[in-house]
């Protein structure tokens, strides 16, 4: 089992830097604080968290985020953008230099590591994105508590589980021996 050291940073290589900053007990659980860095341009793709709450407070730069089938939003510096558990979003950084928030995730759950784990295979893959055997793995284990919209369906229905099967057949995994179990 993973056991983190706080505060820990993690990096995919593609201008998003997220640090962990230390977890708190929350009504839910614990309550992790995070710090972001992300290069303009740079953010995560749509996904879902189906059990946490995301808020993030603009520190430094313009956020830019939106939510399926509802035009962008920005928000600058003080302001604060909370995306509640189930609500499909993405962001980026909208604005010319970095753009620094601050805020939580609650309850953290297994985001420390699908996340390190999902950066640490981007930077493997050179920064763009992970590697196709990781991302079917990690998505695949851990759906019941995140989804990456940007994935079609059909592909993580059909087709990550073929490539897990490969995977394992070919050894691929042995990196994740210690994996959390996921959260039902």
């Amino acid at each position: 089992m993973t056991t983190f050291v706080y505060p820990h940073t993690i990096d995919n290589g593609a201008g998003e830097r997220l640090t962990f900053l230390r977890r708190v007990p929350s009504e839910t659980g614990d309550r992790l604080e995070v710090e972001n860095v992300v290069a303009p341009g740079a953010g995560p793709p749509m996904h879902v968290h189906h059990r946490q709450s995301e808020v993030l407070t603009v520190v430094r730069g313009r956020i830019g985020y939106q939510r399926p089938g509802q035009p962008a939003e920005y928000a600058g510096p003080g302001e604060t953008v909370a995306f509640m558990a189930g609500d499909a979003h993405r962001f980026w950084n909208a604005g010319d230099d970095d753009l620094v928030c601050s805020g939580y995730i609650d309850p953290a759950d297994n985001i420390e590591y699908f996340l390190g784990e999902i950066f640490a295979s981007s930077r493997r893959s050179g920064g763009d994105m992970p590697n196709v055997f990781d991302a079917a793995y990690l998505t695949s284990r851990y759906r019941s508590e995140f989804t990456m919209l940007a994935v079609p369906a059909p592909v993580q229905r059909l087709v990550f589980p073929v490539l897990v099967a490969i995977g394992r057949l070919l050894g691929r995994y042995a990196r994740y021996a210690d994996a959390p179990e996921p959260i039902r």
